[in-house]
């Protein structure tokens, strides 16, 4: 648009016409009839007087053509969708995790060889995301040598703590090992001030002894506590942990994305998970077991290891896009509070029995878990 004087009615030559975009424009000296040409809509925002006369002058900004809020609602309109987006991929991430937890678990009960299992997991996301490259459904990360040797850590620390955490769900109920693994946000704290020198509040410390306790009281209650199943519980968290801190650092400036993250990583923990399968378990205990499963199932047991496959890929998948946004504890937090309901679904579609005290060690450790988001914010 073109403004002569600004477009307003014709003043002394001390009118200043001030734009967000330039600087004060002084027409002192200028003819009075002064033409300026400016690529945004202005408005007068404000009228101000200057110097012993009190001659008016007025404040113009420029606002975008296709905005008609000022910036700071703007922001706040940005900040608010990011929280949504966030919220999103939570509710997402949980209900996956749900999903897959009742297959994996109907999976192990008649086919209890966690290392194949933790296995086919791996290579289903790992098939699923090289036919997503190959047909450009997503795009291809662009990645050199640096970023595998980043990556091998992760994806060591991955393969540990999700064998681990088979193990544990091949040997005790789910809701069992979900109540050991609420405790992570302990081990998260403990880790980053141990090993990197971070330091909290004494707030957040006080809160992770509710954490602690309540985890102790579920697991001896437990009416079918098992060692194996307990301790492959704590191993996952303390892998889990460090497989988040070594994933944020990894993930700070590279190129590739949190989903085409997950999927290297996926192929990475693969061949390192691969030849540890073979050797512990075997084709011929993973052949005469996958007989006896399919005889007493039928068919739907293939559907049930596809099932639990498919979505161990898919839920974290979203739990490393929702790692982009995130901080390693806030991302054991969303962890944590994940597992409330996959204790509840659990309980209920597998019958598990449950005492009363077993059940309040669970509520005091995720009541430990809320004062813990909480000191943290």
């Amino acid at each position: 648009m073109n403004a002569t004087n600004c477009g307003l009615p014709k003043r002394s030559p001390l009118t200043i016409c001030r734009s967000s975009f330039s600087p004060s424009l002084n027409l002192e000296n200028s003819p009075k009839r002064t033409n300026l040409s400016v690529s945004k809509p202005l408005h007068v925002s404000s009228i101000e007087s200057i110097g012993k006369e009190k001659k008016p002058a007025f404040l113009c900004k420029a606002y975008e053509a296709d905005k008609s809020q000022p910036i700071e609602a703007v922001e706040v309109k940005t900040e608010a969708a990011k929280r949504v987006k966030i919220g999103i991929y939570f509710a997402t991430w949980w209900a996956l995790n749900v999903v897959f937890n009742i297959y994996n678990k109907k999976v192990l009960n008649a086919y209890p060889y966690p290392w194949l299992t933790s296995t086919l997991s791996l290579a289903c996301g790992s098939l699923m995301m090289l036919i997503s490259w190959a047909t450009r459904i997503a795009e291809t990360p662009k990645t050199d040598f640096e970023f595998w040797k980043t990556l091998f850590p992760v994806a060591v620390a991955h393969t540990i703590g999700h064998v681990a955490a088979t193990v544990s769900m091949s040997k005790v109920a789910v809701s069992f090992t979900h109540i050991i693994k609420s405790g992570e946000p302990a081990f998260s704290v403990l880790v980053s001030r141990f090993l990197l020198g971070e330091t909290f509040p004494p707030s957040v410390y006080l809160s992770l002894v509710p954490i602690i306790g309540g985890c102790a009281l579920a697991a001896v209650t437990e009416l079918n506590f098992n060692m194996i199943g307990f301790m492959g519980a704590m191993i996952s968290n303390l892998a889990f942990v460090f497989r988040n801190i070594f994933s944020k650092k990894g993930m700070k400036g590279k190129s590739v994305s949190g989903m085409n993250y997950y999927a290297c990583l996926s192929l990475l923990s693969l061949l390192i998970l691969t030849p540890f399968a073979v050797a512990v378990e075997g084709p011929q205990m993973w052949a005469a077991g996958w007989q006896k499963a399919l005889s007493e199932i039928g068919p739907q047991f293939v559907w049930w290891v596809a099932a639990q496959s498919i979505f161990y890929h898919l839920y974290n998948q979203v739990s490393y896009m929702s790692l982009d946004e995130i901080s390693p504890l806030t991302f054991s937090i969303g962890n944590t509070m994940k597992r409330i309901s996959v204790i509840v679904s659990s309980i209920i579609i597998f019958h598990t029995p449950v005492q009363p005290v077993n059940a309040l060690g669970a509520a005091i450790a995720v009541l430990g878990t809320f004062l813990y988001s909480q000191a943290k914010a």
